[in-house]
């Protein structure tokens, strides 16, 4: 069994980021792209799985060298769920990773410090990257206050957690704000 697999659910690229989109930022197809690209390429070497719906979206995944776990799932714990479910047969740990991180540099060789690890987001409440035993039957919980939810789950589940609160990948990209440091 393999150590540790990264997942990073993505939506269809032209689904996706509606509040850029309201605001009026321009391109946000190509945006989410090179966010995504990027989140994917520093995920490598480790073993890379964009979950989706969408054939586009997978055909740029396996243009970036990820391998993809197609699903019907219409939202992100759904995916997420899904995805846990195909790795956990191969691999003691899933880490979970959102496909707009600003800075994502250190994903693939990343050693997490606890079975559940957490990292948070700059607002302290919504959890990023979220990394889980592969034998676990976490309940996934994204969404408002998912940092306390997911540490929750682990306390239920009997699983030591650590929650990160500093750390490049504390940003993500939702609001206009969020696209510069």
């Amino acid at each position: 069994m393999e150590p540790l697999a990264i997942v990073i659910p993505l939506r269809d690229f032209a689904e996706g980021k509606s509040r850029l989109r309201s605001a009026g930022v321009d391109d946000v197809e190509r945006l989410i792209r090179g966010w995504a690209g990027a989140v994917i390429e520093a995920s490598h070497p480790r073993p890379t799985y964009v979950a989706c719906e969408s054939a586009l979206v997978a055909a740029f995944a396996r243009e970036h060298g990820a391998q993809v776990i197609l699903s019907d799932a219409r939202d992100l714990n759904a995916a997420v769920t899904h995805a846990h479910r195909v790795l956990a047969r191969d691999y003691r740990s899933v880490m979970v990773t959102h496909g707009d991180l600003r800075q994502p540099r250190g994903l693939g060789h990343y050693e997490p410090p606890a079975p559940v690890t957490i990292v948070a987001d700059h607002h302290g409440t919504g959890t990023n990257v979220l990394v889980v035993p592969g034998s676990a039957d976490f309940t996934f919980a994204f969404g408002v206050d998912s940092a306390r939810r997911h540490a929750s789950e682990a306390a239920r589940l009997g699983l030591r957690c650590e929650v990160t609160h500093s750390s490049e990948w504390a940003f993500d990209i939702d609001e206009i704000d969020d696209m510069t440091p």
